[in-house]
């Protein structure tokens, strides 16, 4: 028994708890219109915005709407907090007559538990015609009734309210019978047959009728009823009320069978026919039916369901009073009954004007939303009190009929809070006193007060030579913390000029992305980079913008091949050159010269014996392009040499281009001359061959001429004076002073085949190549040598020494005095003057001008002079 009762207590006690939760969490309510008929799957508003929800909790919380066991029209999407149509309504179904149609609802969280009022308020819409629950109605009247009485007709029923409800009557043209006037302010309009001549059975036993009901609503609408009126003869006395109008006060809510109004009726007749049964008249709503009974005998009207002041505040109910007579009569009453309300309803908040955003640059006070307080409760404009839920920069502003205003009530700034949700509570007067709450979402709309400012303070971007034209190079980008149209960037190129050009010409930008564009093929070698100025620019108004440089940088791509400059070719596609045959092994042949128009290693260019006619005769230095012998030339050589040159560059991949030459092998003494035939193609005076020439061979004649009168002139002297002496008189090789001929020390990079021992096989030749001791020097250097009959003194090239000759007797003696061979390079005309004549020991003397070569003097072959011969 103990146990029984503290399991009880505990029961009781959580009950209580639970009950205690729940009643202080109905009190919130909120209100939802909209009009009939929506499709399923409409929305109808964000129940978890309303109710100030998480809707990332809805779920977990587990929120539902309870309908009370009635069917679900409405369902809640538990992922975005949506209310929508579940099932299409029809107001009418819902609701039957009355202007507006209030569903109850009940919204509930389970954890912690809560409960919210939802109220879904139907609005109507013109979608019924009005229609009579019968296609004909009979009514019997008796004979003698007198003109003027009227006859209750079936009034139609339209399912719409207000103005979308039966608004007039229409009754066919008969001289009987007439429609009563209806007046304006009677709103249940029931229409009533008039009869305007005394009826006679035995003329007309039956009269045909057709009554037409028209709505209010636009299109309009209209319904028909036959009526067939039948004359009888029997009795004469109908009942009549003893109020034709009863008018009834309730609060709502009021107990099951509670007695509202009894309606009484009198009839003057006797027995059956005084015998008076009430009931509802045909017209009767079913909502009427369902919430009022009557009692058939008495007359009670009593209340049979819930009488809810939310619902309807006002009643119209038509009783029908008749006799129990064989030829019954009636008369109807009118019984309207109006509900009082008690507070059981939250305010109501009614936005009337409401600003969905308001820009960030607003000046305090600027209203923000409009609205009124209103309680369903009371017929006047409820008193009300209303406040927000937390410090923002916005304030309410009270005014009359409970009007609230919000404005602002400081700086707003969308950069640092874009979005403000205002809770409003109004709590009601009532007792005890109901609160609402409404959120009011207000977004801070942007001004252009930020100007959009590039990622990089500059942009260097590189674009490959030869691109394609509208080739991306590269892009820009810049930002701006404004928003929508003030926040949308648009790019373009500053007017500006890249060698007498606008930039505009050479580079293109996507006014959108900032990417940029090649609008033309670049050369390296023609523009290394290009500054363009770029401009970014909002869509504000007044647009706001930035500027920056951008240095596009070309990249040099190998697209230029080695270009020869030398030697350049005398006949068609090939070069012309000569070499004597007695060349020693590292003879400077020639020298090939070559330019690239890239730069870097695609510049870098080295040289290559492509083609020789002999591959052990030539070879060639990879860096500088000379061209040298390492061996003697045989017999059995060519006298006509075919070299092919090729130059190559670095880059990827490599570009080569290529050179003939053709090396004539001339014998010692045809060297020069045939040397002369050359001139022509080198140097500037190419043009002017044969005006060289002709100065050429008078030159040459007139100096031997010259030489050949002051030599016979010294013999003639000297024959009595010198007796045993010789003389060897060095004149120098008449060269130009950057010839690549002679013997010359050899190239570093000079490839040598590794079998060949002949080269240098003498030793180092002394007499180094250095193309810079020749620049400017005088081209008048002679080599004079001691001749003795034919046999004259030989010059060792590789040691550069002069062998004395035979001077009728062999001197092999190492004591005798040998001639000194002056240097070929570097001997000047004054050294030449100084220069002493050096005995022979035989005491024989002669004096001999000798040259064994041809040698260039430079590019003014007036310079040049050139003696073959030999004087005695």
């Amino acid at each position: 028994m103990g146990g029984w009762l503290n399991i009880n207590l505990t029961q009781l006690s959580v009950l209580y708890l639970l009950l205690m939760s729940v009643s202080d969490s109905v009190c919130e309510k909120i209100r939802y219109t909209f009009p009939e008929e929506l499709e399923v799957g409409a929305f109808v508003g964000n129940i978890a915005t309303d109710l100030g929800l998480d809707v990332k909790q809805l779920s977990a919380r587990r929120f539902r709407i309870a309908t009370g066991g009635k069917k679900e029209y409405l369902d809640v999407n538990l992922n975005t907090g949506a209310l929508v149509i579940k099932e299409k309504m029809d107001k009418e179904q819902l609701c039957e007559h009355g202007l507006t149609c209030v569903l109850l609802l009940q919204a509930v969280i389970e954890k912690p538990l809560r409960v919210y009022r939802v109220e879904i308020v139907i609005l109507d819409i013109n979608d019924n015609a009005p229609v009579f629950k019968t296609s004909e109605l009979n009514i019997e009247i008796p004979e003698l009734q007198p003109a003027g009485t009227s006859f209750p007709l079936q009034r139609a029923i339209d399912p719409d309210a207000g103005t979308n409800s039966v608004r007039s009557y229409q009754l066919s043209s008969s001289e009987y019978f007439t429609l009563k006037p209806q007046s304006e302010s009677e709103e249940n309009y029931v229409p009533e047959l008039v009869l305007e001549r005394t009826l006679d059975r035995e003329q007309q036993p039956a009269h045909q009728l057709t009554l037409t009901a028209f709505d209010g609503g636009t299109p309009e609408k209209s319904g028909t009823t036959k009526i067939t009126i039948t004359v009888l003869d029997v009795n004469d006395n109908a009942p009549s009320c003893e109020q034709n109008i009863y008018q009834i006060t309730t609060a709502e809510n009021p107990p099951q069978n509670t007695l509202i109004v009894k309606v009484t009726a009198i009839d003057m007749d006797q027995d059956l026919n005084g015998e008076i049964i009430y009931a509802f008249s045909e017209h009767t709503p079913d909502k009427v039916r369902e919430v009022f009974s009557l009692e058939s005998t008495t007359g009670e009207i009593r209340v049979s369901g819930i009488l809810d002041f939310e619902e309807a505040e006002n009643y119209q109910i038509s009783v029908q009073a008749k006799d129990r007579g064989t030829r019954s009569l009636s008369v109807y009453c009118k019984v309207l009954i109006k509900v009082i309300n008690i507070n059981d309803n939250c305010p109501e908040i009614i936005m009337t004007t409401a600003s969905s955003s308001i820009p960030e640059d607003a000046a305090k006070d600027t209203a923000v939303a409009l609205f009124q307080v209103t309680d369903p409760d009371s017929d006047e404009k409820a008193s009300s009190y209303c406040r927000m839920t937390r410090e923002i920069p916005f304030r309410l502003k009270s005014s009359f009929n409970n009007y609230y205003t919000l404005v602002t009530n400081g700086e707003l700034d969308r950069e640092k809070e874009s979005e403000y949700n205002v809770t409003i509570i109004c709590t009601d007067s009532g007792s005890p006193p109901l609160s609402t709450t409404r959120t009011i979402g207000v977004m801070v709309t942007d001004i252009n007060d930020n100007t959009p400012r590039f990622t990089q303070p500059s942009f260097t971007m590189y674009v490959t030579e030869n691109n394609v034209i509208g080739a991306s190079i590269g892009a820009v980008s810049a930002f701006d913390p404004d928003f929508n149209g003030n926040a949308e960037l648009s790019y373009s190129i500053l007017e500006s000029q890249v060698q007498d050009f606008p930039a505009s010409t050479f580079i293109s930008i996507n006014s959108v992305s900032g990417e940029m564009f090649a609008q033309r093929s670049f050369d390296f070698e023609q523009l290394k980079n290009i500054e363009v100025h770029v401009r970014v620019k909002d869509h504000g108004s007044p647009p706001l913008s930035s500027n920056i440089t951008v240095n596009i940088i070309v990249v040099d791509q190998n697209d230029n091949a080695p270009v020869i400059l030398s030697p350049l070719p005398i006949k068609g596609s090939e070069a012309e050159d000569t070499m004597p045959r007695s060349a020693e092994p590292g003879y400077l042949v020639a020298k090939a010269t070559a330019t690239d128009a890239d730069s870097g290693v695609n510049a870098q260019m080295f040289f290559k014996l492509r083609r020789p006619t002999d591959e052990s005769l030539f070879t060639v230095a990879s860096e500088t392009g000379e061209i040298w012998t390492i061996r003697h030339l045989g017999q059995k050589d060519s006298l006509r040499q075919k070299i092919v040159i090729m130059v190559k560059d670095n880059g990827t991949p490599s570009l080569s281009s290529s050179v003939t030459i053709n090396v004539s092998v001339q014998d010692d003494a045809t060297e020069n001359a045939s040397n002369v035939g050359t001139l022509g193609s080198a140097g500037p005076w190419k043009y002017d061959l044969k005006f060289y020439l002709m100065m050429i061979f008078g030159s040459t004649s007139f100096l031997l001429f010259v030489a050949i009168i002051i030599l016979a002139v010294k013999v003639h002297r000297s024959r009595n004076e010198i007796n045993s002496y010789c003389c060897c008189w060095h004149p120098s090789y008449l060269s130009r002073n950057d010839s690549f001929h002679g013997v010359q020390k050899a190239s570093a990079s000079i490839q040598i085949p590794p079998n060949y021992t002949e080269v240098y096989e003498s030793g180092t030749l002394q007499q180094t190549f250095d193309y810079g001791a020749f620049q400017g020097s005088a081209m008048n250097d002679f080599t004079f040598l001691q001749l003795e009959g034919v046999a004259a003194s030989n010059i060792e090239r590789k040691k550069g020494t002069c062998h004395p000759a035979e001077c009728g007797i062999a001197s092999n003696s190492p004591n005798k005095d040998t001639a000194k061979f002056l240097q070929i390079y570097g001997t000047r005309q004054q050294d030449l003057e100084q220069s002493t004549i050096e005995r022979c020991s035989s005491g024989q003397y002669g004096i001999g001008l000798y040259t064994s070569e041809k040698y260039d003097v430079g590019p003014d072959p007036r310079r040049l002079v050139e003696i073959h011969s030999r004087a005695f």
